[in-house]
């Protein structure tokens, strides 16, 4: 017997007849010759003594009186030869059964997934659906099968040629591969679903398309669900930002309360002077008026005099008391033409006593012509007051020192720029990364809450700006601020800078930057 290992095909006969016989005699001479590729291995009959049955066992091959043992793959049957008609029918009515059998199988599969099942021919016709597609579609079998998918799909008789209508088969036929697209369909009853569409080519030998499998899934749930959680993180985002304005004006107004509190103190002594004067002239004249003197043209040039010091010291303490009022005041968004060397005059006389009092000599080195800028000046003049106050204090410690200001005007970045030099306590290296953090302050105890310069950075992050501190060891420290000359407000991330990170990165050689 061959080694059927070696072997290409190896052959059965079922019916042992006259014809099995002949067919033995002239294909099993030889079967001990090593080029035998297709040899006869065994043979099938019911009748143990039939010619073809007795000549098999005579040349040593597998006898069956059973057909179906030759499936048995031990046996390594490549093709079996039906030599009786009755056999052949019947083996035929078994390969059918077994083939109608395979197909209710993998059509049941097909109905119990429910994604959308469709074959289509290259010709656009529909030829196989599933029932989860005409359930969901509320279409027969009937009305579906042999239709284009256009009139299906798009409820119209010609073919997806329009641009605007990206049919997912052109596209498999123009890339040459599966495609995958997320369409809108229309319903049975005119409502709108939402497809999600994969389609896979079935290739045939020559390299052309002879099918298209069509699988689709309805995600309108799946849409609404999604655009329900979109528009509630929309209320959540809107929410949250309302929270951190009302946040951050807190902020802002603590701060300038607390500024405001030190300026209070401090021009106490500023408005009583000239109050105290124009109480003495008044005095003075109320004496000269009962001594009855008026008339001697001593008396009335003095008086000119000192209505002229009255008027004068008046005037002086209604501008302290009107910059307070304005500095005060709830702070003003409105963003509009701004003087910044005007600004700082207004700031420096603002706090003029201030200065005094803590033995500080200013000295300005303000631009000619420096342009305006657009920004809020309340919110401007805050800046500049938290970092003159902050001078000042460094400056006090040391028992008296300078503050220079000067302002630039840089054509090329489209900028102006404000430094106040102080020749106060230099800040320590490892404070200058904290300094524009919320609530970091090494004051004392009741001397402030550490919110001044971390607000001043959120109100130049506003305009667009930069903030950055350079401390020199033996000189003292100079804060920069840079603003931009147009320039479109940045409130919402400026109020999230208000949270409690670290604000400002160190720099390489231990500065607090920032880039413009």
């Amino acid at each position: 017997m061959p080694d059927k290992k070696n072997s290409i095909v190896n052959i059965a006969l079922v019916g042992g007849g006259g014809l099995c016989k002949e067919v033995l005699k002239k294909t099993t001479f030889n079967l001990t010759h090593e080029d035998v590729s297709a040899p006869v291995l065994a043979v099938a009959d019911p009748d143990i003594r039939s010619p073809g049955m007795v000549l098999a066992e005579e040349f040593g091959l597998l006898t069956f009186t059973d057909y179906h043992e030759l499936y048995d793959p031990r046996y390594n049957i490549h093709l079996i030869i039906i030599l009786s008609p009755e056999v052949f029918w019947k083996a035929l009515h078994i390969e059918e059964h077994k083939l109608r059998k395979r197909n209710e199988e993998i059509e049941t599969i097909l109905n119990a997934i429910q994604d959308f099942i469709m074959v289509i021919t290259p010709d656009m016709d529909i030829v196989e659906v599933n029932d989860a597609y005409l359930e969901k579609m509320g279409y027969s079998r009937e009305k579906v099968i042999g239709r284009k998918c256009h009139e299906i799909y798009q409820k119209i008789v010609y073919p997806c040629d329009n641009p605007e209508i990206e049919c997912p088969l052109n596209e498999v036929i123009r890339n040459k591969r599966p495609c995958r697209q997320v369409r809108t369909r229309v319903g049975h009853e005119g409502e709108l679903i939402h497809i999600e569409v994969s389609v896979y080519p079935v290739w045939e030998k020559d390299g052309k398309i002879s099918k298209f499998i069509h699988i689709s899934r309805d995600i309108t749930q799946q849409k609404m669900e999604e655009e329900e959680i979109t528009r509630r993180l929309e209320y959540m985002v809107e929410e949250r930002t309302r929270q951190l304005k009302e946040t951050h004006d807190k902020l802002l107004h603590q701060d300038k309360m607390s500024s405001l509190g030190k300026l209070s103190a401090s021009v106490v002594h500023e408005i009583n002077n000239p109050i105290a004067g124009i109480l003495n002239l008044t005095m003075l004249i109320k004496r000269i008026l009962e001594e009855g003197s008026v008339e001697q043209e001593n008396n009335l040039e003095k008086f000119h005099y000192y209505l002229d010091l009255m008027e004068t010291e008046t005037r002086r303490i209604s501008r302290i008391v009107t910059n307070l009022l304005t500095f005060s005041r709830e702070s003003n968004l409105e963003f509009k033409n701004v003087d910044i060397n005007r600004l700082i005059e207004k700031t420096l006389f603002l706090n003029a006593n201030l200065l005094k009092l803590n033995g500080v000599k200013v000295e300005k080195h303000l631009y000619p012509d420096l342009p305006e800028i657009i920004g809020s000046e309340d919110q401007l003049q805050q800046v500049f007051m938290n970092i003159i106050s902050n001078a000042a204090e460094t400056i006090e410690a040391t028992g008296s020192g300078v503050l220079s200001i000067e302002t630039r005007h840089l054509p090329k970045s489209g900028k102006i720029a404000a430094i106040f030099k102080d020749t106060g306590i230099v800040i320590p290296k490892e404070n200058v990364s904290k300094i524009f953090e919320p609530f970091f302050t090494t004051k004392k105890e009741g001397k402030g809450v550490g919110l001044g310069l971390s607000v001043a950075y959120g109100i130049v992050r506003d305009h667009g700006g930069t903030i950055y501190v350079e401390p020199e060891e033996g000189k003292g420290n100079s804060f920069t601020v840079k603003l931009p000359l147009k320039q479109t407000p940045r409130f919402l991330s400026s109020m999230m800078k208000l949270s409690c990170e670290n604000l400002w990165p160190a720099g390489s050689n231990g500065t607090a930057t920032k880039s413009p």
